[in-house]
C-alpha cells in the first residue's frame, strides 16, 4: 500500500500550481501570498493544464468533457486512429504522446490534472503514476481491473489529499441523488433486494485466444497497448471506423486480460444509485452462473450474480446540523444484490446471447405494466415498504411503487416525495452527464476540494471492489466467501491471482 517517503515532504508541502490557480480564483491579490516565481508568470486566467491518457472511444469525450480548460497533452497509443486525427486538430497545441510515462516525466511540471480512459487493466498504472506526482486525476470506470489495484488507489488518495473522480457520469444526476437521499431516509422502508441486469455484453465474449500472429500497424504501440498484461501476439482485423478487431480498439472489453466484461463495464452505472442508497460495503458472499461456455480467456455470454451483504451502517446529514450533530446514524438489514448480464447462447445475434436474462417474470409484472415491455438495463430495488424500478443505465430516473398502491408512479410526481427534503448537494454545472461530471471534478481541483468529487476515489473504489468480486467468482468457478478486511477469499485461495494481479516486468503501480 502507498505511503509517503522520506525526502516527498518538501514535494507535497510547497504550494503546487493547483494550489496557485486556486488562490487567483479567489483574489485578484493571491499573488502576493508567496507564490513561486515561476508560477507568478503562468494561468492568471485560472485554466488548468489537463494531460488526457487515451483519447479514443470514452477518450473522447473524457477529453471534450474538459475543453474549458488548456488541454495541453495527448496520449493514445495508436497516432493512425479516427481519434488521432480528431483531437489532435480540435487541440493543434497540446503535444502528443504514445507513451504516458514519458508524457509525465516530460510535461509533468506544467501538468495539472490528468484524464485516464485507457482499457481497463491499465487503469491503475496510469492514475497511480499521475497521482505519484500529485496531479488530479478522473479516471474511467471500472477505477481499476482488480480489486488490489481498488484499495491501492482509494488508500493513495486519501493519503495525498488528491481530487479525484471516477466516470460514472450518472453521478451527476438530480435524479440518482435524490433517489439516493429518500432511499436512505425511508422511501421503501428496509430493502432486502436489489435486481440490476443489462444489455451487456455488445462485444465478443466466450472465445480462445485466436491462434497465429498478424503484422502489427506501423502506427500502434503494441507492447505500451499490452501494458502489465502478459505478452500475446497482436491480431487484427482491424478497420478505422469499426469494431471488429480481436482486441482492439474497443473488443478488449471481453477479455479476462484486458477487460472486466459486461460487469466491469456497466455495474459502476446500473448498481451506482442502490450501492449509495444501502450503504453497501463488502459483501459476506459472492456466487457467479456464467451462461455457456467460461474458459480462461473471456469472459461468458452471461452470467447471474449473487452479492450478500450483511447489516451495516450508515451515516446521513441532518437537514438542520448543529454545533455538536452534523449526522445522524442509520442501519440496514441484510440485502441481496442479484446482477444479471446477458443470455442464452446465440452466435448470430449481438454479443452472442439472446438478452434474455433478467430478473424472474413476478417481480417484473409491474414494470411490464407500466412500460409495455422490459426495459434491456434495469434496477429494481425491493423493500418492506414497496419498491423502486429505474429504468436506465445510470439511475437518473425513477418510479415508485409503495405498499397498497397498483401501479409505479414517476418520482416527480409521487406525493410521498414532498416529506423527504433535499440534503445531497446537486451538480451544478451545465451540460449533459458526461460534462457536468467532469466539470465538478474540475471544479474541485480549483478549490482545492476532493469531497466536493460525488464520485471520488473513497467511493468510486468501494463500487468497483464490489463489483470485480463477481469477475473472480466468474474466474474461479465457485462461490466465495469474503474477508474484506483482509481482502482474502476465505474458501478459496485460488482466487489470490485474480485479487492481485501479477504485473508483466517493466509495469507496476506507482
Amino acid at each position: 500500500m502507498p505511503s509517503l517517503k522520506a525526502g516527498e515532504t518538501a514535494e507535497l508541502s510547497r504550494v503546487d500550481r493547483r494550489e496557485f490557480i486556486k488562490t487567483t480564483s479567489l483574489a485578484a491579490g493571491a499573488l502576493a501570498f508567496g507564490a513561486p516565481a515561476l508560477l507568478r508568470g503562468q494561468n492568471l486566467n485560472s485554466k488548468l493544464n489537463i494531460a488526457c491518457i487515451g483519447i479514443g472511444g470514452k477518450g473522447r469525450s473524457d477529453t471534450d468533457a474538459c475543453a474549458s480548460e488548456n488541454i495541453i497533452a495527448l496520449c493514445d497509443v495508436d497516432s493512425g486512429s479516427v481519434a488521432y486525427e480528431t483531437q489532435t486538430k480540435k487541440y493543434p497545441s497540446a503535444k502528443f504522446y504514445k507513451d504516458f510515462r514519458q508524457m509525465l516525466d516530460q510535461m509533468g511540471d506544467r501538468i495539472d490534472a490528468v484524464t485516464v480512459s485507457t482499457p481497463d487493466h491499465m487503469h491503475a498504472i496510469a492514475a497511480s503514476m499521475a497521482m505519484k506526482r500529485n496531479k488530479a486525476v478522473f479516471c474511467q470506470k471500472p477505477l481499476t481491473q482488480t480489486i488490489y489495484e481498488a484499495r491501492y488507489l482509494r488508500k493513495m488518495s486519501h493519503e495525498r489529499k488528491i481530487v479525484t473522480q471516477m466516470g460514472n457520469q450518472g453521478s451527476a444526476s438530480d435524479g440518482l441523488r435524490r433517489a439516493v437521499e429518500t432511499i436512505q431516509d425511508g422511501l421503501i422502508g428496509q430493502v432486502h433486494e436489489v435486481h440490476v441486469w443489462t444489455n451487456r455484453p455488445i462485444w465478443p465474449q466466450a472465445m480462445e485466444r485466436p491462434a497465429g500472429e498478424d503484422p502489427v500497424p506501423a502506427t500502434l504501440d503494441w507492447d505500451m497497448w499490452i501494458g502489465p498484461a502478459p505478452m500475446r501476439p497482436y491480431k487484427g482485423s482491424r478497420e478505422p471506423k469499426g469494431r471488429d478487431g480481436i482486441y482492439e480498439p474497443f473488443n478488449w472489453r471481453g477479455w479476462q486480460d484486458f477487460g472486466t466484461g459486461a460487469l466491469g463495464d456497466m455495474a459502476c452505472h446500473t448498481v451506482n444509485m442502490p450501492f449509495r442508497a444501502l450503504d453497501l460495503d463488502y459483501p459476506t458472499e459472492i456466487e457467479a452462473m456464467p451462461f455457456g461456455k467460461m474458459n480462461k480467456e473471456s469472459y461468458p455470454v452471461g452470467s447471474k450474480i449473487r452479492f450478500a451483504f450483511s447489516k451495516r451502517k450508515g451515516r446521513i446529514p441532518f437537514e438542520h446540523p448543529h454545533l455538536f450533530h452534523h449526522y445522524k446514524k442509520i442501519e440496514h438489514d441484510q440485502v441481496t444484490l442479484w446482477w444479471y448480464d446477458g443470455g442464452q447462447p446465440n452466435p448470430a445475434l449481438r454479443g452472442g446471447h439472446d438478452l434474455t436474462n433478467k430478473p424472474p417474470v413476478e417481480l417484473t409484472a409491474d414494470i411490464l405494466a407500466l412500460q409495455g415491455k422490459i426495459p434491456d438495463s434495469g434496477c429494481l430495488l425491493i423493500g418492506d415498504g414497496g419498491t423502486v424500478f429505474s429504468p436506465d443505465d445510470y439511475g437518473t430516473n425513477f418510479f415508485i411503487k409503495l405498499k397498497g398502491e397498483e401501479k409505479f408512479v414517476h418520482y416527480l410526481e409521487h406525493p410521498a416525495m414532498a416529506q423527504y427534503p433535499e440534503r445531497i448537494p446537486r451538480n451544478p454545472h451545465p451540460g449533459n452527464l458526461v460534462v457536468a461530471h467532469a466539470q465538478e471534478w474540475l471544479a474541485a481541483i480549483k478549490e482545492n476540494k476532493p469531497q466536493m468529487c460525488y464520485s471520488r476515489f473513497d467511493i468510486g473504489a468501494r463500487l468497483a471492489e464490489i463489483m470485480l468480486l463477481g469477475c473472480v467468482s466468474l474466474r474461479v468457478g465457485q462461490k466465495i466467501e469474503w474477508d474484506g478486511p483482509k481482502m482474502v477469499a476465505k474458501n478459496c485461495p485460488q482466487a489470490a491471482q485474480f485479487i492481485r494481479r501479477q504485473d508483466r516486468s517493466g509495469w507496476a503501480l506507482s
